[in-house]
């Protein structure tokens, strides 16, 4: 909730029309009511923290991809865990394709051709105890 809680955070201000005009303490605090987060859980980072991601264009509303990174963390170890080696050279050899590719090829298709499929959230979920190992 906390990383998800900050991601819409993000996502939310860059949405917003006029940002600039925003007050900071007010809008979080709609968000966190409108998404009804725990009160008992408190955000990861704050919007102060968030000042990097409107520093450019290029890094725009870009808190998210911490998660989208982490689910393909998860899921690509889930991978290794799957062949019982968590340094199997022929996976790991389809995973080194990736960091050699640069930009030359379609980032998914290159995660589909290490990995034999696109990621999914299960690994992630399971990792954050949200699924039972057995769970799919």
């Amino acid at each position: 909730m906390e990383h998800t809680a900050a991601a819409l955070l993000d996502l939310e201000i860059h949405k917003h029309p006029t940002p600039d005009t925003i007050d900071v303490d007010g809008f979080e605090r709609d968000l966190l009511a409108a998404i009804e987060m725990p009160t008992e859980i408190t955000i990861r980072h704050r919007p102060g923290h968030f000042q990097h991601l409107f520093a450019g264009s290029d890094y725009a509303a870009g808190y998210y991809a911490y998660l989208w990174a982490e689910k393909f963390d998860a899921d690509g170890y889930e991978g290794f865990r799957e062949v019982g080696n968590p340094f199997d050279p022929a996976l790991a050899d389809r995973l080194k394709m990736i960091y050699s590719s640069g930009d030359s090829r379609d980032a998914m298709a290159l995660y589909a051709a290490f990995r034999g499929r696109e990621p999914t959230i299960e690994a992630l979920l399971r990792r954050r105890g949200l699924r039972r190992p057995s769970d799919g």
